[in-house]
């Protein structure tokens, strides 16, 4: 079946039942134009295994389809959009799984076949513990291609010296290239959220940018960020470590450091 002929995406919602429920952080897209950009913005997917989270009604899962993803892994703890999804699933034999689970409780890489690719419209209430829940394993992974709000964006992309910068910043550029793709307004959503949304691309370093263990950085992020007025040698006391036994500034503050020198502090630990 080709995806002109699928049932409008309001009609799906309707035969399901599926009202966003604000418990589950839903707001769905609706915006065909928008979801083929966003399974544009993954790159060539003819080759990868797809895990899409929060499916919804299926918008985005169908532009991932129509863009030629292999296979794709939906998971979907709405019991309502899992019924949907399985529905489009008929129409797509052997390239549609759905998992009805908590995305919290499964990894992707028992999900999908290495290299895969994670796509997704987070819902905002998780995207934060799931991105370093990915981060802390990303084997097989070739690629996250996931919305979040527009702060949390920020945030990822931030560089030293600036008001975002911060944990979420360092973890994740140590381990990934981030680079913001495009805005969607409130108003692409049904229905709107508060904020502005940012898809954002991350592609994963073949290596870390600087040696450094993963438990190890967050501490230190923790404990510098935790209180980024002060200087080094006051919030890093606590974990023992002496900023300028790495050669760093202890009068430094957190804000000014590179991600090269907090994994150098963390090597400490």
């Amino acid at each position: 079946m080709s995806i002109d002929t699928l049932p409008p995406l309001r009609e799906v919602i309707r035969r399901f039942e599926l009202s966003a429920r604000k418990s589950l952080g839903q707001n769905f897209l609706l915006d065909l134009n928008l979801t083929d950009r966003i399974a544009r913005a993954a790159g060539p997917l003819g080759d990868v295994d797809v895990v899409e989270i929060g499916p919804g009604p299926g918008g985005l899962t169908r532009a991932l389809l129509a863009n030629g993803a292999r296979s794709i892994v939906a998971v979907e703890r709405d019991p309502r959009a899992a019924e949907a999804i399985r529905d489009l699933a008929v129409h797509f034999p052997g390239r549609l799984k759905v998992v009805e689970a908590d995305a919290l409780d499964v990894a992707p890489r028992d999900l999908a076949t290495a290299p895969f690719k994670i796509v997704a419209n987070l819902p905002y209430n998780i995207a934060t513990p799931l991105l370093i829940r990915w981060l802390r394993n990303l084997e097989g992974v070739a690629g996250m291609t996931l919305m979040f709000q527009r702060e949390v964006a920020d945030r990822l992309a931030a560089e030293p010296r600036t008001k975002a910068y911060g944990r979420l910043s360092v973890i994740t550029q140590w381990l990934c290239v981030v680079r913001p793709v495009f805005n969607l307004p409130k108003s692409a959503f049904t229905p709107p959220p508060k904020v502005t949304s940012t898809v954002v691309n991350l592609a994963p370093r073949s290596a870390p940018l600087a040696p450094a263990g993963f438990a190890e950085l967050e501490r230190v992020t923790q404990a510098a960020f935790g209180q980024r007025r002060k200087m080094l040698r006051a919030s890093l006391k606590p974990l023992g470590i002496d900023p300028a036994a790495s050669d760093i500034d202890p009068a430094r503050r957190a804000e000014e450091l590179s991600v090269e020198e907090f994994c150098a502090l963390a090597r400490q630990l």
